[in-house]
């Protein structure tokens, strides 16, 4: 039984640990679902060649989905993988691990060759 001279403060405390708990918690699943970008000499190279506007737009996606795991995501079919789409834009990429690996970056009509 809490004594009566902090029976009043007593339930901001718990409601305090409380969200500190809750904080806490969130920020650790934030953490967890964080995942490092890699990409491989050929796909630099791709990225590299990109007009500003168009790195700008896929790096938006791009974080986005390392961030939080939702986007224009799908399998590729007939290949291992799987394909990030943003306007005329497609990143081929793995998913090992924390680790997103772009395999190539370039225009729709050029990418699937």
């Amino acid at each position: 039984m809490w004594p009566a001279a902090s029976e009043a403060s007593a339930p901001a405390d718990i409601s305090h640990y409380a969200t500190f708990l809750l904080e806490y918690c969130i920020a650790l699943c934030d953490f967890c679902y964080v995942k490092e970008i890699a990409f491989t000499s050929a796909a630099a190279r791709q990225w590299r060649k990109l007009a500003p506007t168009a790195r700008a737009q896929i790096d938006l996606k791009l974080t986005a989905f390392a961030e939080t795991g939702i986007g224009d995501v799908k399998a590729l079919k007939g290949a291992a993988g799987m394909r990030l789409r943003t306007g005329d834009w497609r990143v081929l990429f793995t998913i090992k691990a924390n680790t997103i690996t772009i395999h190539a970056v370039g225009h729709r009509r050029d990418i699937y060759d």
